[in-house]
């Protein structure tokens, strides 16, 4: 049971680390804020030009949130 356990957090703590640091996809149009995790997150669909793809911390530095849709 220990065994079980131990290799569901081990799975989880990766799935997340891995989640967490890769990259993300932003709209460079006038007035984007957000990040999305998804490139088919439904708040990229009025982006007014090319959905680029960028590391989560660049997004952070770039003062990108979490859209509102993948929270």
């Amino acid at each position: 049971m220990k065994l079980v356990i131990s290799l569901i957090i081990s799975i989880l703590s990766f799935a997340s680390a891995s989640f967490n640091d890769g990259d993300v996809y932003i709209c460079k149009g006038k007035g984007s804020k957000k990040y999305h995790y998804t490139k088919s997150c439904r708040g990229l669909s009025r982006c007014s030009t090319k959905v680029y793809e960028v590391s989560l911390k660049k997004a952070k530095e770039m003062g990108r949130t979490l859209c509102g849709w993948e929270d």
